[in-house]
């Protein structure tokens, strides 16, 4: 994660990055998410495509989004880490209808926490939502595993608009929260201990010897 300063103030640039098997709809969320579009024929993503938007966050500072949307034929599996390589977050999208690709966010998931440890946020993602009667991964099973590994769960349908942008906006809530929390841990040590000692050093120059001129000198009641 970077940042550039321009005249309207600093812009936040956060790398996202769309991660699951094939068919499973991540090109889809991404054009209804960036341009409000579906296309109903299958998509499907040579390596990988990248898009950006701006967007405003709600302490009106401005956040460039750059979400790379990866393939998910096992073919490029080997490819992944060329692209969460240095992301802020990653979208692990499953088909509801589909328990396979349900069991591949899981190997996603292990293999982003052994090379990007907690300096990512996640999302898991269930989408088609629409194809609710063929659904093979139950809600509350998926919502408790992305709770045993540190993760968001939630629904979306791209085809119907159900969803999406709310998980383009929880994930870059997610990762404003982890930069701000990185800056915290960054701050040096609070000087307030040090500035302690300094009003301390300067009471026992104030309180202590003050020559009268014969030599004996003022004390205070606690320089006795």
């Amino acid at each position: 994660m970077s940042s550039r300063r321009s005249r309207s103030g600093p812009t936040l640039n956060f790398k996202a990055v769309l991660l699951g098997e094939g068919c499973v709809g991540k090109t889809s969320l991404v054009l209804r998410y960036m341009e409000d579009k579906f296309n109903p024929q299958h998509l499907s993503t040579l390596q990988a495509s990248f898009v950006t938007k701006k967007v405003t966050l709600p302490d009106e500072r401005r956040a460039q989004l750059n979400i790379w949307d990866t393939a998910g034929q096992e073919r490029f599996h080997a490819l992944g880490p060329i692209y969460y390589r240095g992301s802020d977050g990653a979208l692990l999208v499953y088909d509801i209808t589909d328990q396979d690709s349900f069991q591949k966010v899981k190997s996603w998931v292990r293999e982003l926490k052994q090379m990007r440890g907690t300096e990512i946020s996640l999302i898991i993602v269930g989408n088609k939502t629409d194809l609710e009667e063929q659904r093979a991964i139950g809600y509350e099973d998926a919502r408790q595993y992305a709770q045993t590994v540190g993760a968001q769960y939630l629904e979306a349908s791209a085809k119907e608009n159900e969803g999406v942008a709310e998980i383009f906006e929880l994930l870059t809530q997610l990762m404003l929260e982890r930069l701000s929390q990185r800056e915290r841990e960054a701050e040096p040590a609070s000087p307030l201990r040090l500035q302690a000692l300094d009003a301390d050093d300067a009471v026992s120059v104030s309180d202590g010897d003050q020559s009268d001129g014969t030599g004996t000198g003022n004390r205070s009641c606690c320089g006795i």
